[in-house]
This record gives structure tokens, C-alpha cells and sequence, in this order.
């Protein structure tokens, strides 16, 4: 009976301070209400200030609008129809080009004023080259042959004919003593590029050559062609130590690393492929 008159005293007791905690939160003035806004308020703002300062998720910040728009520097309009090739100077101050108009022109990088024009082909120039000296240049053309003239005043040094169809590769070697060329008659040629003397000829590839390139230290080339094959040969004797078959069409460049290990080529399959010089396997 006692612990009953007990337990209901003290739910008495609640009852009546629940009862004023109530009454209290009503009697609260306007000023107090006020304040209580304010700091909430303020809360926010610092909140908010805060999160401004912070990076915006991925998903919400802005895309990429897309690679920037090149500004032309010059432009040069000298030939009369089709342009197949394009070369610049070792000084970078000229540019020479080559075309259907069986011209070879040169011109000022950056004016695009001719210095020069080159008329000794009488078919479409396929592929230039200029030699290391800045002094001459290499001409590649459907006439079947490889010219070489002097880069100021056109003068021709000397005409390669061993070629039988048109010639669609050249390239100088770095120490600049030699020039190699490939063509339609399947057959790659290395020159002597002072006196045009042939001092090789490969045999390798079984379709058109479209690429040649020499390694940089001048001892081994690389070529690629119609046969959808690369193949690397030593530049002094033509003999073949590596062929690459991993193209499935027409290989129609090439290019090796600066330190001699690596080839990349590009083919008509769609792909670039980089791979061992020395192993013919795809890195």
C-alpha cells in the first residue's frame, strides 16, 4: 500500500514539472524567439560560406569543352593542285613541299612568301627529304626517280633512275652521307648522297614500299609497304634480321624511338602498333 501511494506521488511530480517546462517555452518572449532565429541563421551562412570554398563534385563540375582551336601562323597557296608532301628545314626557317604539279617548292615558314621553285620532276612528287646540311634536298617523284638539288638555287646535284616505277619513300641518313628510297618496283635503294653512287638494294618486301626510316644511329632501316609487313635490314649490306607481320593491310609508316629500341608503324588496318626492334614483339 505505501510503495503504491509512492509510485503514484512521483508520477505526480513529473506530471507538474513537464506541466512547467511547457508553460515555461510558451511565457518565451519575442526577443528570445528572435535570437534563437538569428543563430540558426548564422549557422547557415557559415555553412554555406564554407561549402563555396570547397571543389564542386565531379559529376557538377564543368565538361571540357574540347581540344583548343589552333591559330594558323601562315599559310601558303603556290601549288596548283593536289599537295602529297611536306618537309621542314633543319633550321625550321623553310618549308618544302611537293605535289601533283610536279613541283617541289620552297618557301618562308613563317610569311609563306616562295624562295623557290623546283620544276625538274615530270610526274607527281611523292616524298622529300631535306639533308642535315639545310643545303640540299631530296626528291622522291612518279617519274621514277630521286633527285637531289641544291635547297637555294634549285640546282640539280644529281638524278637517280635505278628505280622502274615511281618512287614513294625517302629518307636521309642522321650523319647525312647517305639517302635510301623505296618505290612501286617493290625494291628499297641506299645511295651515296654526295655522288648518287647505289651502294644497296633490298629485295624484301613483296608489294609497294611506302616507308622507309633509318635508326638513329644510322645502321639498320626499317621499311613497310602493300605486303602489310615491316621489315628491318642492315643498311650496308640489304640483309633482312627482323620482319614484322602483326599489320593485317598496307603498312604506310614508320618511325623508331630516339634510342633505337622501339618501331612504331601505322597501317590501312586502322591501328598504331609499337613494338621491340630487335625482338618483332608488340610492346
Amino acid at each position: 500500500m505505501h510503495t503504491a501511494r509512492q509510485r503514484q506521488g512521483t508520477s505526480r511530480g513529473e506530471q507538474r514539472r513537464s506541466n512547467t517546462r511547457t508553460k515555461s517555452r510558451a511565457r518565451q518572449t519575442p526577443a528570445a524567439a528572435w535570437r534563437r532565429f538569428h543563430w540558426v541563421g548564422l549557422c547557415l551562412s557559415l555553412l554555406v560560406a564554407a561549402c563555396s570554398n570547397m571543389p564542386a563534385p565531379p559529376s557538377l563540375m564543368p565538361m571540357a569543352s574540347g581540344p583548343a582551336q589552333a591559330a594558323t601562323i601562315s599559310a601558303y597557296h603556290g601549288h596548283t593542285s593536289t599537295v602529297f608532301t611536306v618537309a621542314w628545314s633543319p633550321d625550321e626557317r623553310r618549308i618544302t613541299s611537293g605535289g601533283n604539279d610536279s613541283t617541289v617548292q620552297v618557301w618562308d615558314a613563317r610569311t609563306g612568301h616562295l624562295l623557290l621553285k623546283y620544276s625538274g620532276h615530270t610526274g607527281t612528287v611523292y616524298t622529300l627529304a631535306w639533308l642535315p646540311d639545310g643545303r640540299r634536298i631530296a626528291s622522291g617523284s612518279d617519274d621514277s626517280t630521286v633527285q637531289v638539288w641544291h635547297a637555294t638555287s634549285g640546282q640539280r646535284l644529281f638524278t637517280n633512275s635505278r628505280h622502274t616505277t615511281g618512287v614513294r619513300a625517302l629518307a636521309c641518313s642522321p650523319d647525312g652521307t647517305r639517302i635510301v628510297s623505296g618505290g612501286n618496283d617493290n625494291t628499297i635503294q641506299v645511295w651515296n648522297a654526295t655522288t648518287g653512287k647505289r651502294l644497296a638494294t633490298y629485295t624484301g618486301h613483296l608489294g609497294s614500299v611506302w616507308t622507309v626510316a633509318w635508326s638513329p644511329d644510322g645502321r639498320t632501316i626499317a621499311s613497310g609497304g602493300n605486303d602489310s609487313t615491316v621489315q628491318v635490314w642492315h643498311a650496308m649490306n640489304g640483309q633482312r634480321f627482323l620482319t614484322y607481320r602483326d599489320h593485317t593491310a598496307p603498312v604506310r609508316g614508320v618511325a623508331w624511338s630516339p634510342d633505337g629500341t622501339r618501331l612504331a608503324s601505322v597501317s590501312q588496318d586502322g591501328t598504331i602498333q609499337v613494338w621491340d626492334a630487335k625482338g618483332g614483339v608488340t610492346c
